[in-house]
C-alpha cells in the first residue's frame, strides 16, 4: 500500500499523483483495479451521492460509512477522508477526540481538514497525536459561501500571496500534502516548486504534484453540476440510463422475466400442495 510518506518520494521523483474522490465500494474497487494511487472519501459526497446542495449537513457518521465501503473497496490503497464541516473547529481536545475516532472507525490512512488561520493549530495537533492530515487551500467547500460561492480564488496579488502563506505554514505544521482548488494555475504551480510536500491539484492546472477529480465527474456518472475543470474520460451515465429504460420496457411488456430467468419445481410437488390445480400467476 502507498502512504503519504511515499507521495514525498512521488514529488522528488517528479511522479504525478493519481487522486480519485470515491464514495463507497465499487468505486473505491475500480480506482484501485485502474491503479488510483490514492483515494479521497470526500465530504462532496453531500452533493454527489446523497443530494444536498451543499458539504455541510454532512456529518462525522456520514464520512465514516462512506469511509469504511471505500477501505473495503480499496484495501490495498492510501485512503483520505474528509473531516466534515463543523467537526474540527471547536477546539483543540474536541478535535483530536473526533479524528481520531473518525481515523478508528473508518480504517482511514490520512485526514484533510480546509483552510488555515485556526487550521493550522488543527494540523500540528494532529500530526502531533500520530494522524497524517492533508491540507485543502484555495476554494473551499464547507466555506463557500463566506468566499463568496464556487469561484476561483487567488487571483489578486494580496489574496495569491495570502494562498501562499498559509500553505507554507501547513507544510510547517506537519501536513503531509496539500490540495489546491480552483486557484490559477500559475499560483499553483509556484507554491507546489516552494513547497517540500506534494500538491494535488483540482482545477489548479497541470503545475501540480498530482490531480484529483470527482469518479462521479470523470466518468459522466450523475446528474449533478460538472465544474468546469473536469473533463470527463467517459460517459456511463447515458447508456446507464438506457439500460434501466429497457429493463422498464421489458417488465411493462412482459418480455421479462423469461424462461431463462426463473426457476421450476416438479408437477408432483405442485399436486400434492395444491391438488393438481396450479394457482394462476399474479
Amino acid at each position: 500500500m502507498k502512504s503519504t510518506t511515499e507521495f514525498q518520494q512521488f514529488k522528488r521523483e517528479q511522479r504525478k499523483i493519481v487522486m480519485v474522490t470515491a464514495y463507497d465500494y465499487p468505486g473505491a474497487r475500480y480506482a484501485e483495479a485502474a491503479g488510483a494511487d490514492t483515494i479521497l472519501v470526500g465530504d462532496s459526497l453531500g452533493m454527489v451521492v446523497l443530494g444536498y446542495d451543499s458539504t455541510v449537513p454532512v456529518t462525522v457518521d456520514d464520512m465514516v460509512h462512506h469511509a469504511k465501503a471505500a477501505r473495503r473497496g480499496a484495501p490495498a490503497t492510501c485512503i483520505v477522508v474528509d473531516m466534515p464541516f463543523g467537526s474540527y473547529h471547536a477546539g483543540l481536545e474536541s478535535t483530536t477526540r473526533c479524528a481520531v475516532d473518525m481515523m478508528q472507525r473508518s480504517g482511514a490512512d490520512a485526514l484533510k481538514v480546509e483552510g488555515a488561520g485556526e487550521v493550522i493549530d488543527v494540523i500540528r495537533r494532529l500530526t502531533h497525536v500520530g494522524i497524517p492530515v492533508v491540507a485543502h487551500l484555495g476554494l473551499t467547500p464547507q466555506s463557500a459561501a463566506v468566499l463568496g460561492g464556487y469561484k476561483v480564488q487567488g487571483r489578486d496579488t494580496a489574496a495569491a500571496q495570502q494562498i501562499m502563506n498559509d500553505a507554507l505554514a501547513c507544510e510547517a505544521a506537519g501536513a503531509c500534502a496539500l490540495v489546491l482548488e480552483c486557484v490559477p494555475q500559475q499560483l499553483a504551480t509556484r507554491i507546489s516548486a516552494q513547497l517540500a510536500i506534494p500538491t494535488i491539484g483540482i482545477g489548479a492546472g497541470p503545475g501540480t504534484d498530482g490531480q484529483v477529480l470527482v469518479f462521479h465527474d470523470l466518468l459522466g456518472y450523475g446528474s449533478h453540476r460538472v465544474p468546469k475543470f473536469v473533463q470527463q474520460f467517459a460517459d456511463i451515465g447515458t447508456p446507464l440510463q438506457a439500460g434501466l429504460a429497457a429493463y422498464a420496457d421489458a417488465v411493462r411488456s412482459g418480455a421479462f422475466p423469461a424462461e431463462a430467468h426463473t426457476y421450476n419445481i416438479d408437477d408432483s410437488v405442485l399436486e400434492r400442495i395444491y391438488g393438481g390445480i396450479v394457482p394462476a400467476a399474479s
